[in-house]
């Protein structure tokens, strides 16, 4: 949390770092300080109570699996748009500037932000509907599927439904990044220049990271639904879904970007004056 917010702080605070891709880039540690505020504190707060007094009121499950479903959602979407931003950087560089203007950044943070908000307001719409005849979550925090257990009615379209809403995200979301990246990959052998297809590695290599390691870390949890045997490691999976990939993408960004890595030496750097003889 702390480094993340730190991170949010950096950016806003420096105007060298006022550039499409690193306000793109605040959407990401924005989301993980949303996904985590809600959620991390509520389970800590459990480890130290009896399972008998793990309670949580109908509203604040909800409230947590919003924010849950929200920030898986809002991860894949603020990584398509870091990689159009790095698509149109690196095969347009000559019209950057003019595609990648203020406005073109606010659509793509608006669009980011507001089609997750649809797809999850519906997902929990559809949820929140049904009457409730249990009582018990089994799952470390709330989740639509853990609401929508606690109904005896038919679940069937919340499950076409939710089924769909997964499908297509992650059919997006891995299309999107096999596209950009092999266009990125054909503009790179063509271009004979060495500095340039060096940077472009680079930084592609930082979003391609962490791309990755917030897909793997959602499929782990999607495979071990499989797997009733294995729920207690699906549980444990989920929690690190949250922790894992907000962790390790403020440092990965910034130890890879020259000028967040140049702007945190500046903070801790100072001038001594020497007292005249």
């Amino acid at each position: 949390m702390l480094v993340n917010i730190g991170i949010v702080i950096l950016i806003f605070l420096d105007k060298n770092l006022h550039q499409p891709m690193y306000l793109l880039f605040c959407n990401l540690p924005f989301n993980d300080i949303f996904g985590n505020s809600i959620m991390v504190p509520r389970l800590l707060l459990d480890m130290f109570k009896a399972p008998s007094e793990r309670i949580i009121s109908y509203p604040e499950c909800v409230v947590q699996a919003f924010s849950t479903h929200m920030f898986g959602t809002t991860s894949h979407t603020v990584l398509i748009i870091m990689a159009f931003d790095r698509y149109v950087a690196i095969c347009n560089p000559l019209r950057y500037a003019a595609i990648m203007t203020n406005k073109m950044v606010i659509k793509l943070t608006v669009s980011a932000w507001g089609v997750p908000l649809v797809l999850v307001g519906i997902l929990l719409g559809l949820t929140i509907r049904l009457n409730r005849c249990r009582a018990m979550i089994t799952n470390p925090y709330c989740d639509n599927a853990a609401l929508f257990k606690l109904s005896c009615e038919s679940v069937f379209i919340n499950n076409v439904y939710g089924l769909t809403f997964t499908v297509v995200l992650f059919t997006v979301s891995i299309g999107s990044m096999v596209i950009t990246y092999t266009k990125i990959t054909v503009v790179c052998l063509m271009n004979k220049n060495k500095s340039l297809n060096s940077k472009a590695l680079k930084t592609c290599s930082t979003h391609l990271s962490v791309y990755l390691i917030m897909l793997l870390s959602g499929m782990l949890i999607i495979i071990l639904h499989r797997f009733p045997q294995y729920s207690d490691y699906r549980k444990l999976a989920a929690i690190l879904f949250h922790i894992i990939p907000a962790s390790l993408n403020p440092i990965i960004y910034g130890v890879q970007s020259k000028e967040i890595r140049k702007f945190v030496s500046h903070m801790f750097q100072y001038k001594r004056v020497l007292p005249s003889l």
